[in-house]
């Protein structure tokens, strides 16, 4: 694994890393204990406050999924197992000790994958809102039946109450983001599109998972992943913990960020 950095906002830095012969931007900021995130189906969202305020407790590692952002796709990650293959190559050629891991809606998914793979590269897990497992009741939102901008605004649940949502997403969209919505929306489609989010192997897969603290986060009103699947995870993965928010929809890190981050960090220490 090989590294390059450029300036980064909030003391940051930005950098590409490669795993095997593909390359990946990471973004590391924060000291202390490593924490590996893992972003959601739209992309990197940029450095949020709940980003801040772990980064005072731990070192953030934040890859962007290939083909995500700027760097080009891996054509051999065909699946959202695939992906996970690849961060556990990516925390093999680190030479590291097992991490924390937290992961977002498909990044929690990707968390959850490679858990069930070998759940001994964790010390940690932490999944808010993942997709990857079919409710039996109501169903993953379809991402690719609307547009971004219609897909975001369900995302929460009182967009007008909450600031960080309308920082990033508000006002007009801009080209630039534009464009990388329908990047990851392409990726997200190649990677997931059938069946849609969901891999039905998961769930029997976490049954097998032992020993390895999991702290599942969703939001009551959750009108992407409904919050059935929250349950199926909790009883999925032997001695989890299921939180659940009240007036919060897919976005707890922002539409309930002070009583997401005091739970995260709880749990993390």
């Amino acid at each position: 694994m090989t590294r390059s950095s450029n300036g980064y906002t909030d003391g940051c830095t930005e950098g590409t890393v490669h795993v095997g012969g593909t390359a990946l931007t990471m973004i590391r900021g924060g000291s202390g204990r490593p924490l590996l995130v893992l972003h959601e189906e739209l992309g990197h969202p940029g450095w949020l406050s709940w980003h801040k305020a772990l980064a005072q407790d731990h070192l953030l590692n934040i890859p962007v999924h290939p083909g995500f952002g700027a760097l080009p796709r891996a054509d051999w990650v065909r699946g959202v197992r695939d992906l996970a293959g690849f961060y556990s190559r990516m925390l093999g050629d680190m030479a590291s000790e097992p991490v924390d891991v937290i992961g977002f809606s498909l990044g929690g998914w990707i968390a959850a994958e490679m858990a069930a793979a070998c759940a001994d590269q964790f010390n940690s897990m932490v999944l808010v809102a993942p997709m990857g497992i079919r409710p039996r009741e109501g169903e993953i939102k379809d991402l690719f039946v609307v547009t971004a901008r219609a897909y975001l605004n369900a995302s929460v649940h009182d967009a007008e109450s909450t600031p960080e949502f309308a920082s990033l997403y508000g006002g007009e969209t801009t080209p630039e983001q534009y464009e990388a919505w329908e990047d990851a929306r392409t990726e997200s489609a190649r990677l997931a599109w059938k069946p849609y989010m969901h891999n039905d192997s998961l769930a029997p897969l976490l049954e097998g998972v032992r020993g390895l603290p999991t702290l599942v986060i969703w939001g009551r009103e959750d009108q992407i992943v409904p919050l059935e699947s929250g349950h199926i995870y909790n009883r999925s993965i032997a001695g989890s913990e299921l939180a659940v928010f009240d007036d919060c929809g897919h976005r707890p890190e922002i539409e309930k960020a002070e009583q997401f981050v005091s739970r995260v960090r709880d749990f993390l220490a």
